[in-house]
């Protein structure tokens, strides 16, 4: 490609260390969108629930057309439904999920399409998940409409939460 071929904001070449990687909390790369006042008040209690002690995400790359983001979910974290708005591809580093009906493992992984709602739910030692995306900001919408549903959500949480604080990334084990 010649250099006058090339797009402005592309980087010919660019290094990224995980260490120096961001928490996605910390950045403006997720904006949630589609808030009821139930999706609201859901949310508020999964997050009273222990979604920080739960779960580790972070942004280890982004260009404007492109983003690499790492989560660790601690076995058992109850992922709402949710979609976004862009598509994403999931590879999976080391532990399990279950995805509706498929087991998978290290190795294995899936692609969702934007605006396509899904969940899993982290095996019993937990699983550490690279996110390809093809923006470098995105939204997340959350499915769950009725406070049932968010009942749910929290008391899975509740169930999962006191194992913990003894878990390690399953790469680590």
């Amino acid at each position: 490609m010649a250099e006058a071929d090339r797009k402005p904001d592309a980087a010919p070449f660019r290094v990224y260390r995980g260490i120096d990687a961001p928490d996605l909390n910390e950045t403006e790369k997720m904006t949630l969108v589609g808030l009821t006042p139930i999706v609201e008040a859901g949310i508020g209690r999964w997050v009273a629930a222990g979604v920080d002690e739960g779960n580790v995400t972070k942004v280890l790359f982004a260009l404007p057309h492109m983003s690499l983001t790492y989560a660790w979910f601690k076995s058992g974290f109850a992922l709402p439904l949710h979609s976004h708005d862009a598509d994403c591809l999931y590879y999976i580093i080391a532990g399990s999920l279950k995805l509706g009906t498929e087991e998978l493992g290290a190795g294995d992984g899936f692609f969702v399409g934007r605006d396509v709602p899904y969940t899993y739910k982290p095996g019993p030692e937990g699983v550490e998940v690279l996110e390809f995306r093809t923006v470098d900001a995105f939204d997340m919408k959350f499915q769950g409409r009725t406070e049932a549903y968010w009942d749910k959500v929290v008391a899975g949480m509740d169930a999962a939460r006191p194992n913990w604080s003894a878990e390690k990334p399953p790469s680590q084990h």
